[in-house]
């Protein structure tokens, strides 16, 4: 490593946010640039540890010791090609992804892992900014047709590494721009939407293709791709969110997390929402079912929007401060996680179960019934524990049960494995040849680096279809 002995000299350091008194009032990201010495000062903590579990702990195996050693020798040209070996979007996973491989990280036995998510994003943005990052058309075209639905990181993956490999690509999306979850799922203070923007004038340039406002199911029939293209790849995401059946759902006021976040994004785009389809936390008093990442991208929101209080709860019970003894190294943790949108205010309690809610003569949800239940996995109501909180906004964010089922899926009649995700062999191919599937379509709700993998490994599987074999990795 660039220095052997950095991981006793250096304590670990991250980037400085921005105070949320300040990042509540906009939506831009929230840290502040990090300095070239500090940066290299931290890759230089990457241990000699012998056996790099950071690499199993990433699902796209990024080469983490190789480009630390390249930041802390100032070799950044390197560190960019390393880097994007394996991963082909490091300015989403550096942004948006938790970070397994800091969890499994050999230092973060006993110390403060390293900051590789840190690293990733800087290596990332410096290789925009010099110029290193750009198209890579292929020598040679195979003339097969691949058509991609979906444009989230799986879809985005695939479409260029297929790309790559010679073939034509064209990747369907059925919103008004590209990006899929990336650009109307995460808020733009945690990624801002020139990083994807400025990714596809890469790809426009190694030829792929992109057909928006195009609902494959819909205003495509299935059929037309499967005349027109030589393989198709699934990859449009789990979006059939998880609801919750109690009595007053159907009050105004209740909405998915995924009615919610996508109008800000659009906002944000400079889209007009309809005042009659708005919904806006600003002045409400908000409650949040659902303690996880997109809880906590909704609480963020409704910061922003100026709501009057903002309460998350949670099913399951509070976890421990530090990683817990049925988690152990390197396995990811089981502990207490405060995002930032948690430091900007608002309140959490665990282990709540709502019971129903009730509204006033306009049918708008005003108040929210709730019990304190015990452990999973009964989840046992605690007697005398039920209470009432008052609420003019809720928002579902308890997570998403697989893809819609109806229109696409149904049409081309492919598999579903026990989980209701469809069912692909090893090389990523559904029941129906030449159809594959990737991403949380095919693995169900996960993490954005799953989703690149997941994308990167179902092109593998395309290639050695249409030709026999691949080189892609």
């Amino acid at each position: 490593m660039g220095k052997t002995t950095g991981f006793m000299e250096y304590t670990r350091e991250v980037a400085e946010r921005r105070p949320p008194a300040e990042r509540i009032k906009d939506w831009f990201e929230i840290y502040r640039p990090f300095p070239e010495p500090n940066l290299r000062s931290q890759a230089a903590r990457c241990m000699d540890c012998g056996v790099p579990f950071c690499h199993t702990g990433c699902p796209l195996t990024n080469l983490i010791p190789d480009w630390n050693d390249f930041i802390y020798h100032g070799r950044w040209r390197e560190a960019v090609r390393q880097l994007h070996s394996t991963n082909n979007f490091p300015e989403f996973t550096g942004r948006i992804c938790p970070a397994p491989c800091e969890a499994s990280c050999v230092l973060g036995i006993n110390e403060p892992p390293v900051t590789i998510k840190q690293i990733e994003r800087s290596i990332v943005d410096r290789g925009f900014e010099e110029g290193f990052i750009l198209p890579e058309p292929a020598a040679v075209k195979t003339g097969k047709r691949v058509a991609v639905v979906g444009s989230g990181p799986a879809g985005l993956a695939a479409a260029q590494q297929l790309a790559r490999a010679g073939h034509a690509i064209t990747v369907f999306e059925k919103n008004d721009r590209i990006g899929g979850l990336l650009r109307y799922g995460i808020p733009n203070f945690k990624m801002e939407k020139h990083l994807i923007d400025r990714r596809l004038e890469q790809m426009r340039g190694e030829g792929v293709a992109f057909e928006t406002n195009a609902h494959v199911g819909g205003n495509i029939p299935v059929q037309d791709l499967r005349k027109e293209f030589d393989a198709i790849l699934l990859a449009g995401g789990a979006e059939h969110p998880r609801d919750l059946n109690v009595p007053g759902r159907n009050l105004k006021g209740i909405h998915f997390a995924m009615e919610f976040l996508p109008q800000q994004n659009r906002r944000n785009e400079g889209d007009t929402v309809p005042e009659s389809e708005a919904i806006l936390a600003t002045g409400k008093r908000v409650i949040i079912i659902g303690g996880g990442d997109t809880g906590a991208d909704c609480l963020g929101t409704s910061h922003r929007q100026g709501a009057a209080s903002v309460t998350q709860f949670e099913l399951l019970p509070k976890p421990p401060a530090e990683r817990s003894p049925s988690t152990p190294w390197p396995l990811w943790p089981m502990q207490l996680r405060v995002e930032t949108s948690h430091e900007e205010g608002g309140t959490r309690d665990w282990g709540v179960a709502t019971t129903g809610f009730s509204g006033d003569e306009c049918g708008s949800v005003k108040q929210l019934d709730a019990v304190r239940v015990g452990p999973p996995p009964k989840f046992e109501a605690i007697g005398g524990s039920e209470f009432t909180i008052d609420a003019d906004l809720v928002l579902l964010a308890m997570g998403f049960l697989g893809p819609v089922k109806n229109g696409m899926i149904e049409q081309l009649g492919v598999a579903l494995d026990q989980r209701g995700n469809v069912a692909a062999d090893a090389d990523y191919m559904s029941n129906v040849p030449g159809v594959f599937a990737a991403g949380d379509m095919r693995r169900g709700q996960s993490l954005v680096v799953w989703a690149i993998a997941e994308g990167r490994k179902a092109a593998q599987g395309i290639d050695r279809f249409l030709t026999g074999a691949t080189k892609l990795e």
